[in-house]
């Protein structure tokens, strides 16, 4: 699965949010994170989308107005930290959900 990552000011919110109303990028996966909460810039928003190769290229031309693509050596640890992420929130879930 392809996937793209930006830093998008807060500032920009109303016009990202618009952005990821796009009817293609809004069928991906889309997850938003305060960048100052995983040791990022405050006043600064990470947005990942992740899917199919032709709605993470519409995301790059479509985000690139509102913000700016992560350089590959920063956005690989934190998209493994946003994956270890979600990993955690669905296996503690799952325990939520256990039947004993």
């Amino acid at each position: 699965m392809a996937w793209t990552l930006f830093s998008v000011p807060t500032t920009k919110r109303a016009e990202l949010d618009a952005v990821l109303k796009d009817d293609l990028l809004s069928r991906q996966s889309q997850k938003l994170r305060e960048a100052a909460a995983v040791g990022g810039p405050s006043g600064t928003v990470y947005v990942l989308v992740e899917g199919a190769t032709d709605a993470v290229r519409r995301a790059d031309e479509l985000l690139a107005a509102v913000g700016t693509q992560l350089p590959p050596s920063d956005a690989e640890p934190l998209y493994r930290r946003f994956k270890e992420e979600e990993e955690a929130a669905s296996s503690g879930m799952g325990l939520f959900f256990t039947e004993e």
